[in-house]
């Protein structure tokens, strides 16, 4: 059904389209360039990106550190919501830097691989099938029959970029930063029937599609890479 489903949506947008990887294990690193403890964590999601092809990480730049010495130029109010919608549906007391959140359901220090890599390796196998393809200026977004409801989310991020810090806490450091999230845009909502969406590529230089239901859970995802 899968296959038949994105096959059909290809179809639709022409033979010259990039296609994405379906259903890999969402991390999400809620991380700062202010922040002298998320230097290792960054590290761990940059050997995550480019070590484990299952696996989509995505740093979330949030904006609480930017008046703290160093404004993150990635720094984003949607990085900071997510990360205190989090809080609360982990029921935890507040958000903090660096931390790790996998499929929506385990968060973590982010910069504790052993458990980063026990969290990955437990991860539930997505049932949703979900499908991303670009052609030329369009994104063509499907998702398949289930069960339950969810929001449809494209995330527009960059796969790397190197920054010289000029003040705070890791001033006169250069910092090696991967798949930092530039957009993230409820697009729709899924109610467990098939369905076909057709958006404008957001900021960002890769594309993402998370299908997230109303408990946090990651139920289906897709990356498209530049």
């Amino acid at each position: 059904m899968r296959a038949a489903l994105f096959g059909l949506a290809l179809a639709t947008v022409g033979a010259n389209v990039s296609y994405a990887q379906e259903s890999p294990i969402v991390v999400e690193l809620f991380t700062s360039q202010g922040c002298s403890s998320c230097p290792p964590a960054d590290a761990f999601l940059t050997d995550l990106a480019h070590q484990r092809r299952d696996v989509l990480p995505l740093a979330f730049h949030v904006t609480y550190w930017d008046s703290l010495g160093w404004k993150d130029p990635y720094s984003l109010d949607a990085a900071t919501n997510r990360q205190r919608d989090y809080a609360r549906l982990l029921d935890q007391d507040g958000v903090y830097t660096p931390q790790m959140v996998v499929d929506g359901t385990t968060a973590f220090v982010g910069s504790n691989r052993s458990q980063g890599l026990n969290a990955i390796a437990n991860a539930e196998h997505k049932r949703i099938p979900v499908g991303l393809a670009r052609n030329g200026q369009t994104l063509l977004i499907t998702v398949g029959a289930g069960a339950g409801r969810a929001k449809v989310l494209l995330v527009g991020f960059d796969p790397a970029h190197e920054t010289h810090i000029g003040r705070g806490e890791n001033s006169g450091r250069s910092l090696l930063e991967s798949n930092i999230v530039r957009s993230l845009t409820p697009i729709g909502t899924w109610s467990g029937s098939a369905m076909e969406l057709r958006q404008t590529p957001p900021a960002g230089e890769s594309f993402a599609i998370l299908l997230q239901s109303e408990d946090g859970r990651i139920v289906g995802a897709a990356r498209l890479d530049s």
